[in-house]
């Protein structure tokens, strides 16, 4: 019989142990006015790419929500020693539903099930424990199928009184119509530089690390403190940091560069630095067609995405397809 292990997910900076938010202000004087109004509509959309925090706003709009079930605050700010959020830290308060993918004790369930999204339905055919609101986190809604996706949409349809869904998601474009239309959108945006690296260092396997590197991570990740600390301790993150701070390439440089990805163990280096690589050339070819250029440098990312692709259908040799990659991108830079 194998061994039970932790849910992973359950981190020490895990979005619901989280009582300080950095940036979002903006969605959170708009959600703070609608709860004011004394009219708060009963499901919030959060949404925009990975890693920004959007479920740590949605922990801190049900956590204030909670400690405050009357319209007499002015921030949604709740002290960490608040009996409420040492509740939601804990996962214990009894009006807190989160809906998200199930952990059985030894893998995380690849798409939430409808019975959980039935469990959300069954949560709140009960009043209030605590006599205030009853909330749910869904997180993220990107994981539901289309049974438990009807579910979640039924719940939204017959919103039981002084009851809220908060529901993450990182393509809001992708989920149901009728759920879409039956919600007010959140939609966050990528985080400063400045507030990226200070969520970075109050993460316990960021926070001792060194400044350079954070910084790097942190201009990398495009404002998702999340994909910064994927990006943190990642040898092909370096690397591509060091062709962007010097793009001319010569090809005993690209040859240079590619030896970082021949090793068994150099995969994951080898995804970061492809994935930051055709991130760059697609964003550089982008800004050049504002001004009536960049064609040649899209031709090329398409060139080098269709053989990236094929490296990893093919088992091919990815220092070679690193090479010829940034030859190509080099022959494009000089065309444009």
């Amino acid at each position: 019989m194998a061994e039970e292990i932790p849910d992973p997910r359950e981190v020490d900076w895990h979005p619901r142990r989280r009582t300080t938010l950095h940036g979002h202000g903006e969605a959170g004087e708009n959600f703070l006015r609608a709860w004011r109004s004394g009219k708060l509509h009963h499901a919030w959309l959060i949404s925009w790419r990975r890693g920004i925090g959007k479920a740590t706003l949605a922990y801190r709009l049900g956590r204030f929500l909670l400690a405050h079930p009357a319209a007499d605050a002015t921030s949604l700010q709740v002290a960490a020693e608040d009996r409420a959020a040492r509740q939601v830290e804990a996962a214990t308060h009894p009006d807190l539903f989160v809906l998200q993918r199930a952990f059985d004790g030894k893998k995380i369930k690849s798409e939430i099930a409808v019975d959980d999204a039935r469990g959300a339905n069954d949560f709140f055919a009960h009043t209030a424990v605590t006599g205030g609101w009853r909330v749910a986190v869904v997180d993220a809604a990107d994981d539901l199928n289309v049974a438990s996706a009807n579910a979640l949409l039924k719940l939204i349809e017959e919103p039981p009184r002084r009851s809220i869904i908060l529901i993450v998601t990182h393509r809001p474009g992708a989920l149901l119509r009728t759920i879409r239309s039956r919600c007010i959108e959140l939609p966050l945006a990528p985080l400063s530089l400045s507030d990226t690296l200070a969520v970075l260092r109050e993460i316990p396997p960021t926070a001792t690390t060194a400044s350079e590197a954070l910084t790097r991570a942190a201009e990398l990740s495009e404002g998702s403190p999340g994909r910064a600390l994927d990006l943190v301790e990642s040898k092909g993150a370096k690397l591509f940091a060091d062709l962007k701070a010097k793009p001319q390439l010569t090809k005993a440089r690209c040859v240079e560069l590619s030896q970082a990805f021949g090793g068994r163990d150099s995969a994951a280096d080898y995804q970061v630095f492809a994935e930051l690589l055709v991130g760059w050339i697609a964003d550089t070819a982008r800004q050049r067609g504002l001004s009536g250029g960049g064609a040649g440098l899209a031709k090329a990312h398409d060139d080098i995405v269709y053989s990236l692709r094929q490296t990893d259908a093919l088992n091919l040799d990815r220092r070679q397809t690193v090479v010829d990659a940034l030859l190509l991108l080099e022959a494009a830079l000089k065309a444009s």
